[in-house]
């Protein structure tokens, strides 16, 4: 499974942020839109990525205040990024090594969507329970008397 057919079934949704926007505006965006993180836009380019982790760590810098923060103040700038090619398992392991729950993905400078841990928690399970109906369904059919392999 590649990082495009999750897109695909997920769907590219963006919601962005600009980084003079007041980290309090952006945190209410993201408990309006119930997201995690929202890629952070400049000039119609992705400059960063602002997830819950950096909106908590400003808060416990700043005394628990988001007043006075933008969010080019706290974003993660010049995120790591993923292909739509890239093969699923090499996601995880990026997503893993790197503490990313959240990549942007990019297709030849073009930003075409976020996959999140969960997207790919989903995405990953849904394969597997395909998989297993398809292989109970083999095993019920196989004729009988015959071996099985």
């Amino acid at each position: 499974m590649q990082v495009r057919e999750i897109l695909r079934v997920k769907g590219g949704a963006l919601y962005t942020v600009t980084p003079q926007q007041a980290l309090a505006v952006a945190i209410d965006s993201m408990a309006d839109l119930d997201v995690g993180s929202l890629v952070v836009m400049d000039g119609g380019k992705m400059v960063g990525m602002l997830t819950f982790r950096e909106v908590l760590m400003a808060l416990r810098q700043h005394g628990s205040s988001p007043d006075g923060l933008t969010v080019g103040d706290v974003m993660v700038k010049d995120p790591v990024t993923v292909y739509p090619a890239m093969e699923v398992n090499e996601l995880r392991g990026l997503m893993i090594e790197k503490r990313s729950r959240y990549l942007p993905v990019v297709d030849g400078g073009t930003l075409m969507g976020v996959i999140s841990f969960l997207d790919v928690a989903k995405a990953v399970l849904e394969e597997q329970s395909f998989e297993n109906k398809m292989l109970k369904s083999y095993i019920k059919n196989w004729p009988e008397g015959t071996p099985a392999a």
